[in-house]
């Protein structure tokens, strides 16, 4: 009975997490901008905590609202994998775009990816990046 109410709650939260990151994604109606994408899986340390993904969530917020150079801007979390080729062991996936080589490389000194890095990087256990640039067609 208490491991159901447990999961219960937990989905519960789930799900208003997820319909937030929903609606503030929504909210931005940026066309996607492929010439580069930077994409980055983090891993808390706690991903049950609902602390840390909450102060997890608010730095991500504000580094998205001010950075000067993020153009499309998505957050996401692992649907659960039904196939082996999937891998859905991350806590949060963040995917921007940014219209050059050259405006990534400002993004990783800019005060807001930095604050970014201090405010919340002792949340995350490991970082996984993949920067890909565009094909020319």
């Amino acid at each position: 009975m208490r491991n159901t109410m447990r999961r219960t709650i937990l989905i519960v939260s789930a799900l208003i997490l997820f319909g937030s990151i929903v609606q503030a994604q929504q909210e931005q109606s940026v066309e996607f901008d492929p010439a580069f994408v930077h994409t980055v899986y983090f891993w808390l340390h706690n991903p049950e905590n609902r602390a840390d993904r909450s102060a997890f969530e608010h730095s991500l917020k504000t580094l998205l609202e001010t950075s000067e150079y993020t153009k499309t801007n998505y957050v996401g979390t692992p649907p659960k994998a039904i196939r082996e080729v999937v891998d859905d062991s991350f806590t949060y996936c963040l995917l921007v775009t940014f219209e050059s080589e050259e405006a990534q490389e400002a993004y990783q000194v800019e005060a807001a990816h930095l604050k970014f890095i201090k405010d919340a990087g002792h949340l995350w256990k490991k970082v996984v990046v993949y920067d890909a640039l565009a094909i020319a067609n």
